[in-house]
């Protein structure tokens, strides 16, 4: 266990030193939400009313959804950096030595989700800033969450970064899952806004589950049945992600 962790830390120690040559990335990642924040939180003003429980503040229900965009989206881009360093033979030479090899997957996890965090913090001042009210706890557990679902899609995507090894394969293959994701989930607008059958569809993305288990943290409704089945949605995927992607560190021909 103690050579695990070690073996994370040399990896996770050696991907903070190559973003820190590049900070820029950080709020390259960032920018996206915080546009949407920026240009589209005025436009749901006159909206936020018909928004059901009695929302009267756009930014404290725009923020969460893109809190949970900014880990979905965000983590998702994260395997193209290992496509690189596949091409550049790193991979190989990590696998070649006695590293546990679903260390060399926690390192850059571990990379992943201190990115996500600084950029998770930067929304949500900017929010506060903008006049978004939340209660602090309900934003903590908010972030954690995101943590959650962004830690399952950073390990998805380098799973598939290493199925693919190609970035022409992968960018395609992302963009074909971030369209349904963004439309159903609720993240910008409230399903409950669409017709019968669209809201229908959107109850069988576990997506939707995260973005309103996080308004309602967001809100101080903590102990909420919506809290409930997106953390059980997040603690599956986060399961399942890592899973895939220590299953394909594992193989001999990744």
């Amino acid at each position: 266990m103690n050579s695990f962790f070690r073996d994370s830390t040399i990896v996770f120690r050696r991907q903070i030193r190559m973003n820190l040559r590049n900070p820029a990335w950080v709020l390259i990642g960032v920018m996206q939400p915080i546009l949407y924040l920026l240009l589209f939180g005025p436009l749901l003003k006159p909206l936020v009313s018909q928004f059901p429980g009695g929302a009267d503040n756009p930014y404290t229900f725009l923020v969460p959804g893109l809190l949970v965009q900014l880990g979905l989206f965000g983590a998702l881009f994260a395997g193209f950096s290992l496509i690189g360093e596949w091409r550049e033979g790193v991979i190989e030479a990590e696998r070649v030595t006695p590293a546990s090899r679903t260390a060399l997957l926690t390192g850059r996890l571990m990379r992943d989700m201190l990115q996500l965090l600084v950029q998770a913090l930067i929304l949500v001042a900017l929010g506060f800033a903008m006049g978004m009210r939340g209660s602090i706890v309900g934003v903590v557990l908010g972030i954690v969450i995101t943590l959650l679902i962004g830690g399952a899609c950073a390990a998805a995507s380098n799973a598939l970064a290493l199925t693919t090894k190609s970035e022409d394969v992968m960018a395609p293959l992302i963009n074909m899952v971030m369209m349904p994701v963004l439309l159903l989930s609720g993240i910008l607008l409230p399903m409950t806004l669409g017709p019968t059958w669209l809201q229908g569809l959107s109850d069988f993305m576990p997506f939707r589950w995260i973005v309103d288990a996080v308004r309602d943290t967001f809100g101080g409704d903590l102990a909420s049945a919506q809290v409930l089945w997106g953390v059980i949605a997040a603690l599956i995927l986060a399961a399942l992600g890592t899973w895939w992607g220590t299953s394909v560190f594992r193989k001999e021909n990744a």
